[in-house]
């Protein structure tokens, strides 16, 4: 069964009143796959647009958007987040997006730290696409999370 879903399948938030609280940490990378036109412009590990840093935007951007998750991702519960980090490296043709999301609560931030990854990638594309459209964003996914009911670490 969804946890989603009440007896009649229609659409709930997931009651966590008896829930305990703890200490909740989630890892989240989206990876951008860059034509070699866009890796050529970068400078020291960053690309300097008329909008501006395209790296430090997309941490930005990325930390906003964790922030706002339940905004954004209907059944989502509002949780204060104690720290967010965004990442970003590029190795190769491909810029790696790190989102670190932690809290204290009774529900996890896999979907803060996913959104975060999320955001920064789409940064990332909006800031270059004047550059090319050539841009790919491969892939979103949870690296790890600790706390609640299992903990979980993606094999890289």
């Amino acid at each position: 069964m969804f946890s989603h879903l009440d007896k009649n399948d229609q659409p709930q938030m997931v009651d966590i009143t008896a829930k305990k609280t703890s200490k909740r940490k989630a890892h989240a990378q989206s990876v951008v796959l860059l034509p070699q036109s866009i890796c050529d412009l970068f400078c020291d590990g960053d690309l300097q647009t008329a909008k501006g840093s395209v790296i430090q935007i997309a941490i930005i951007a990325g930390i906003m958007a964790a922030k706002k998750t339940s905004e954004l991702i209907p059944l989502c519960h509002p949780i204060a987040l104690e720290n967010c980090n965004v990442e970003v490296q590029l190795v190769g043709k491909k810029l790696l997006i790190d989102c670190y999301a932690c809290t204290s609560g009774k529900t996890g931030v896999e979907m803060e730290a996913l959104t975060g990854a999320s955001v920064a990638a789409l940064t990332v594309y909006d800031m270059c696409k004047g550059l090319s459209h050539d841009i790919v964003i491969e892939t979103t996914k949870l690296m790890s999370k600790q706390g609640g009911k299992r903990d979980f670490m993606r094999e890289k």
